[in-house]
């Protein structure tokens, strides 16, 4: 069994484009994110899934991105396009959401380069994400 982990949502993902999930799912955004949220308490058992990717790592702290579904969508995590950045620390059991998104958000020629940029621009303490 795997302790938990704290979670933390960065102002900046609040700030930015959670508030388009709000604005636009309403309720069941308020479900599925109290469903991302438990997900990422566990987020040792969520890494052995394919849901969860580790991208980059410096230390004791490593970039994942992780995908989720809207409650009582059609689509499957896969196809809906929503991604969630986290950074996971550790040492400290706990995991920092920097960065919530659907790819139609960000640029997508280059999704990963896109978010990794936002990342670096938006926090200092994750400029190792290259």
């Amino acid at each position: 069994m795997s302790t938990n982990y704290v979670v933390v949502v960065e102002k900046f993902a609040e700030r930015h484009y959670i508030k388009k999930f709000q604005k636009k799912y309403k309720n069941f955004w308020d479900i599925t994110w109290r469903g991302v949220m438990e997900e990422l308490k566990r987020f040792d058992e969520l890494l052995k899934t394919d849901i969860a990717e580790e991208i980059i790592s410096a230390g004791d702290i490593f970039i994942c991105k992780t995908e989720f579904r809207i409650a009582r969508t059609k689509y499957s995590r896969k196809k809906s396009g929503n991604r969630c950045i986290v950074a996971v620390h550790k040492k400290t059991r706990e995991i920092a959401v920097l960065l919530v998104y659907h790819k139609d958000y960000i640029n997508t020629n280059n999704e990963t380069a896109s978010w990794k940029k936002i990342v670096r621009e938006n926090y200092e303490d994750y400029n190792f994400c290259k």
